[in-house]
């Protein structure tokens, strides 16, 4: 295992129209090396001081925390809440060969 510290797991609630673009749209700009849809999660939340619930994906994607700030950017144009739910967690260990393979994909590093 090898620490990860600059790697992240962007995670992303969206609807299930959206969430498969939006995995779709990170990896092929390289902001992501690769992305999971999950389906089917119930989320409940107040907005315009309503409690209220939804049916939503769950993507997770995995980048490098220097493209965080990017994939903010890009899926704020492209998803349809006014506010979405994009967060990061760390991820603290993975093997050598991913955390190479994660890296190379987002192209940390190279000039655009």
């Amino acid at each position: 295992m090898s620490g990860g510290s600059s790697l992240l797991e962007v995670r992303i609630a969206a609807p299930a129209d959206d969430a498969s673009r939006i995995a779709r749209l990170l990896v092929e700009e390289r902001l992501a090396a690769c992305a999971q849809v999950l389906p089917a999660m119930t989320s409940t939340f107040r907005w315009d001081g309503e409690v209220t619930t939804a049916e939503e994906h769950l993507v997770l994607a995995k980048t490098h925390a220097s493209r965080f700030d990017a994939i903010l950017d890009r899926v704020g144009e492209v998803h349809p809440y006014e506010t979405p739910e994009i967060i990061a967690v760390p991820i603290v260990e993975a093997s050598a060969a991913y955390a190479a393979w994660l890296v190379a994909q987002v192209g940390v590093g190279e000039r655009p």
